[in-house]
């Protein structure tokens, strides 16, 4: 059984989006719900935190400097890590901001990022999939999803993972680097069979899948190259949403989660509820990308 530490005391209403900054060896992630984008130091022991005026979905590394694009209401916009200005760049074509919000996001291996959306109701087909190019234009790389989470691309870059949640499937696409474009979806993993519903994700250096299983308890592994599971790990949090490597060696798994939705008994089962946990999975992760965008 694997030990689990709290990484921060920090408490989201919803946490997600966790981003390990190995040049500052950080962790950043947000608080959808919240309105915050927080910085954590790599013990876990401070947090800058940044109020953000719409929901911010999730946040990605620059190389330039201290600075990070979100994923916020419906667009994207960059923030200063210095004074905690926002400038906003654009809004996703077709996105009404009364209706749906930014969610997960991943920069691609062309230094591209790719940011969905998904509408307040989760109704069916309400969300898209967009990439934010350099220049800052924007595409629609898929349309019609519900719940548009997890995003990674495997090692060679040749395919791209996705979590469409309430579809309780990792699909994947073959992926065309050089245009940023997808091939035709498959069924990488079907996990209707487990508990929870599949949230965010990330690759370990073996090219295998980390899963957060929102209302499951765990995280899960699965093969990367078969869809097979490999894992489960148990966690004190029904609500863990996504996962990153971090840690002087990437060897330290870290897991947001969520308190949205829990009551008064289960808030006082759950004290570590909307806090990033952290435990050592015994594989190696892979470095986060940075944005060029």
């Amino acid at each position: 059984m694997r030990a689990i530490e709290v990484f921060s005391p920090v408490t989201a209403e919803l946490g997600e989006g966790p981003v390990w900054d190995s040049l500052r060896q950080r962790l950043v992630w947000v608080d959808i719900d919240g309105r915050q984008v927080h910085v954590t130091s790599g013990d876990g022991a401070t947090t800058r935190s940044y109020a953000t005026p719409a929901p911010v979905g999730a946040a990605a590394l620059q190389h330039d400097d201290d600075r990070l694009l979100l994923a916020l209401g419906v667009g994207f916009a960059r923030l200063s890590l210095h004074d905690g200005t926002i400038a906003k760049l654009a809004d996703a074509p077709g996105a009404d901001p009364a209706l749906v919000r930014m969610n997960d996001a991943e920069v691609d291996p062309a230094g591209r990022w790719f940011a969905g959306t998904m509408g307040y109701d989760q109704r069916p087909g309400g969300g898209r999939l967009y990439r934010l190019d350099a220049g800052g234009a924007i595409a629609t790389v898929l349309d019609a999803v519900t719940i548009s989470n997890g995003l990674a691309w495997s090692a060679d870059g040749g395919t791209l993972f996705y979590v469409d949640t309430p579809t309780r499937t990792i699909a994947r696409f073959p992926f065309e680097i050089a245009g940023g474009t997808l091939g035709e979806r498959v069924v990488h993993a079907d996990t209707s069979a487990l508990s929870g519903i599949p949230d965010g994700l990330t690759l370990d250096g073996d090219g295998n899948l980390w899963v957060a299983f929102h209302n499951g308890w765990c995280v899960r592994c699965f093969s990367g190259a078969e869809g097979t599971l490999l894992e489960e790990v148990r966690l004190p949090v029904q609500k863990p949403t996504s996962v990153a490597f971090g840690g002087p060696d990437l060897r330290r798994l870290h897991v947001t989660s969520a308190r949205k939705g829990l009551d008064a008994a289960a808030l006082a089962a759950q004290p570590d509820a909307g806090r990033v946990l952290v435990f050592e999975p015994g594989v190696q992760g892979v470095p986060t990308r940075a944005a060029t965008v």
